[in-house]
Formats: C-alpha cells, sequence, structure tokens
C-alpha cells in the first residue's frame, strides 16, 4: 500500500476545537497511573475488589480510577504483595495522579475527588 493510499484510509481520533462540546459539571473522580510492575499488579488487583474502583491496564501502565476518594491502606497492599509497602514506596510507584493526595498517616494515602470531603484535612 502506498504511502498517500495508506494516509487516506486512516481515521482522525481527534476533534478540532470548535467541536468539542464543555458541560459544567464537576467530576468527583480521582486516580492514580501506575507503571505496570509486580507492585503495581498487586495494587491493582486489590482495589479492583473495591467497589466504585476501575482497574484499567495498557500496555506499559495501569491506571486505577475511582468515584469521590480512594483510599490506599499500606498494611493491606504489604499483605496482599508479600513485602513491605510504605507510603514513600507507594508514591515513587505512582507516576501521576489526578485529585487531591492526601497522606493521612504513614498507613493510609487517600485521594479525594470531591473536595468537599478534604476539608477536614486542611488546617
Amino acid at each position: 500500500m502506498s504511502v498517500a493510499s495508506r494516509s487516506a484510509t486512516n481515521q482522525n481520533i481527534f476533534q478540532q476545537m470548535k467541536d468539542i462540546v464543555f458541560d459544567q459539571t464537576i467530576s468527583h473522580q480521582c486516580g492514580v497511573t501506575m507503571n505496570d510492575s509486580v507492585e503495581a499488579r498487586g495494587i491493582a488487583e486489590f482495589m479492583a475488589r473495591k467497589p466504585e474502583v476501575t482497574v484499567t491496564y495498557q500496555p506499559a501502565l495501569i491506571r486505577i480510577d475511582g468515584e469521590g476518594k480512594l483510599v490506599f491502606k499500606m498494611d493491606e497492599i504489604s499483605e496482599i504483595l508479600g513485602k513491605e509497602m510504605t507510603a514513600e514506596i507507594f508514591e515513587v510507584n505512582t507516576s501521576t495522579h489526578y485529585g487531591r493526595m492526601v497522606r493521612v498517616d504513614d498507613n493510609t494515602v487517600t485521594l479525594f475527588g470531591n473536595m468537599e470531603e478534604i476539608l477536614e484535612y486542611i488546617e
């Protein structure tokens, strides 16, 4: 297939700005993206058991998305992995996150999608 005929059959997956509709709704979603690793797979498998959590496996990444808030308990994750997981190691494993991340204590990292819930943690 020539370059000209190949490019003619490709679809453009991107929309032009004039075609995008922005609605004024607020999302209460939050989540993390982790590089695919043994630790990330263990965390994802554990979190997938929780209601309102969606886990998406991509070729090199794993996304964990939730509604309202996501609570990551290091002792529970350690038990699943069979080795210690600390809040610091957890944060190193997360490539990025959205929502407000709060380290509640040494055992708990919480992501908030609902910003009203985070007010109790703000001084």
